[in-house]
């Protein structure tokens, strides 16, 4: 069946078939092994991208740039500072405005509402780059990272998304997965089991009946038995470092360490990271809560994010190829 995206936009897994999904990582594939032989083209010259960054970010900024910029496209990035959107202009006029001299909108923030109004209203491709909700780009890089080193289709997988199952990359990977046909297990206490979004998980349970995707959330360690890949995240996203304590107290027992590994059962699981990571106390914010409340690593030890299962650098290489084969399917 071909695969045609022309003009759609990236903005939740959950928008897309398995076979769009397939595409884009079969795509992924084939555009890093032609970059590693040289054979980058000009896909997208003559198309621009702006970038709306509520959020700041290493990976996803850098992603989008080099993807456009080696495909010979151009590249414009506005910060919160830089763009009168939801001040002196509303997100729709904002919308409309971009929609008139860019090809492409990529948006990094809070509200999902807003990346759905810019595609509402701009009449272009707009790009999830991160919101409270979802982070569809890490899951297909993600996805892209698993078949890199697994070495079975997805199908055959099995992910457990470790410690706070109420925040946006437990959302993004039950999107991800019950779309694919790969089981989920959110693995956490009870209290944010309680408090996580029931409507999401009934509406990807449904959707993993059709695809074969058991899609849970467990409190009991021994549901982590069989996984192919034990993924964190951070306790704290910036601007909640007063939350520390309380969350290190509740989320201290789901930290990812060599037992955790062990309790799988699977000598070939994988440890994945959307990045950053508080493992050691080499950051200033890390020394910071090392200081003020003697906590040295949080979601995962040193140890384990340094080992031979870590593959985390491959998905961060991975945002770049994934991100590509987006603007490439949708903007050309």
């Amino acid at each position: 069946m071909s695969v045609n995206m022309k003009g759609k936009s990236f903005l939740t897994l959950m928008d897309l078939s398995a076979q769009e999904i397939r595409y884009l990582l079969d795509l992924a594939h084939d555009l890093k092994a032609k970059k590693r032989m040289g054979l980058c083209g000009q896909a997208l010259k003559g198309k621009n991208i702006v970038l709306l960054f509520e959020k700041t970010s290493t990976r996803t900024r850098c992603s989008f740039e080099v993807a456009a910029k080696e495909e010979g496209g151009n590249v414009t990035y506005l910060d919160p500072g830089s763009s009168q959107m939801g001040k002196k202009e509303s997100l729709e006029d904002t919308a409309k405005v971009l929609g008139r001299f860019f090809d492409g909108i990529e948006y990094r923030g809070f509200d999902q509402q807003v990346v759905l109004d810019l595609a509402k209203y701009s009449g272009v491709p707009v790009f999830n780059g991160l919101t409270d909700l979802d982070h569809p780009t890490q899951i297909l890089a993600d996805m892209m990272t698993m078949e890199e080193h697994l070495h079975k289709p997805l199908k055959e997988c099995k992910v457990a998304f470790v410690g706070d199952v109420r925040n946006n990359m437990s959302y993004a990977w039950m999107f991800g997965c019950c779309k694919m046909g790969v089981d989920f297990v959110g693995y956490g206490p009870q209290e944010l089991i309680d408090g996580a979004d029931k409507s999401i998980l009934a509406a990807c349970q449904a959707e993993g009946e059709k695809t074969g995707a058991h899609i849970q959330l467990s409190d009991n360690i021994d549901d982590l038995k069989g996984a192919d890949v034990l993924y964190s995240d951070i306790w704290a996203s910036m601007g909640e470092e007063e939350l520390i304590p309380q969350r290190a107290k509740l989320l201290a027992p789901y930290r990812i360490d060599d037992k955790m590994v062990e309790h799988t059962g699977n000598p070939n699981v994988i440890f994945m990271h959307c990045l950053p990571s508080f493992h050691d106390t080499r950051t200033t914010i890390e020394a910071e809560i090392a200081e003020k409340f003697g906590i040295t690593e949080m979601e995962v030890t040193d140890e384990v994010f340094e080992s031979r299962q870590s593959v985390v650098f491959d998905q961060a290489e991975n945002r770049m190829h994934t991100i590509k084969a987006v603007i490439y399917a949708t903007l050309c």
